[in-house]
């Protein structure tokens, strides 16, 4: 893509997420898309954002789950940007309308206590790295299309990355326990919406360990020239497929020991 093309995009993006519509697939219109033209679309729309007024306080990581890379023919994670209206509290209600198609998955959020920096990063850094780990859930959303309705061609991933991963907002649990005092790869969670038992699942779905999602990202970031920053949350993928949350949706997920963590959809 040349860089009006990339700045067109993120325009485009821009207004359908604060008209609350959504757009055709960029993936159609730029067949040629890479995935780094994609977090450049990206870069340009959270540049947007940060100009209007917002602040980037994390990251997230995406389709850390085999099942979710071989749905779209990939082999690696995406990422996203957290930014500070994108925080729910825990048990909060999302005021009807904040979203378009609005989805929630269970994810083990790392808080970050010092940076996290370079190629050379290892496991051992990123747990020495953590301050806390901690129950959360991820609102994903669409400013795209899932689907384009002539040719029935789906999203790809160049679509969802541009569109910042999908994601929307998050929700933090209130527990917070040190990386070490849990087993990230045999902690689960039990989804709810409403009562009604939707998925489960276990931190191992998050490439076999959920500090290893994270590790990913601090590599990735550093060939972009970015980093984890002190403070930073990073949600570090789901492990569960994700669940509508249409208005009247009630979603809780039950970590058990580690904590649970609940948002409501007006």
């Amino acid at each position: 893509m040349t860089p009006a093309q990339i700045e067109a995009a993120a325009e485009a993006l821009y207004h359908a997420d604060r008209d609350g519509r959504q757009i055709g697939l960029l993936s159609l219109r730029h067949p040629a898309m890479t995935m780094d033209d994609a977090y450049a679309v990206q870069s340009a729309l959270v540049a947007r954002k940060i100009a209007a007024g917002r602040r980037r306080i994390g990251w997230k990581i995406g389709l850390t789950s085999r099942a979710m890379q071989d749905a779209l023919g990939i082999d690696t994670p995406d990422s996203g940007v957290l930014l500070d209206d994108m925080a729910f509290a825990n048990g909060a209600t999302v005021p009807a309308g904040r979203f378009i198609q609005p989805r929630v998955e269970a994810e083990i959020a790392f808080v970050m206590a010092a940076p996290l920096d370079g190629a050379g990063c290892t496991r051992e850094d990123v747990i020495a790295a953590t301050q806390s780990v901690a129950p959360s859930l991820e609102i994903l959303d669409t400013r795209i299309l899932r689907a384009d309705p002539a040719t029935g061609q789906a999203r790809a991933i160049t679509d969802t990355i541009g569109d910042n991963a999908a994601n929307a907002g998050f929700v933090l649990g209130d527990a917070r326990h040190a990386p070490g005092a849990h087993d990230l790869r045999w902690t689960g969670a039990i989804l709810a919406r409403n009562g009604i038992v939707e998925e489960t699942g276990l931190g191992a779905g998050v490439l076999n360990d959920p500090v290893t999602s994270v590790l990913w990202l601090a590599r990735r970031l550093a060939a972009y020239g970015q980093r984890i920053e002190a403070g930073d949350i990073v949600l570090s993928g789901s492990f569960i497929r994700p669940v509508e949350a249409p208005p009247g949706a009630d979603i809780t997920a039950d970590f058990g020991s580690f904590g649970s963590v609940g948002i409501a959809f007006s």
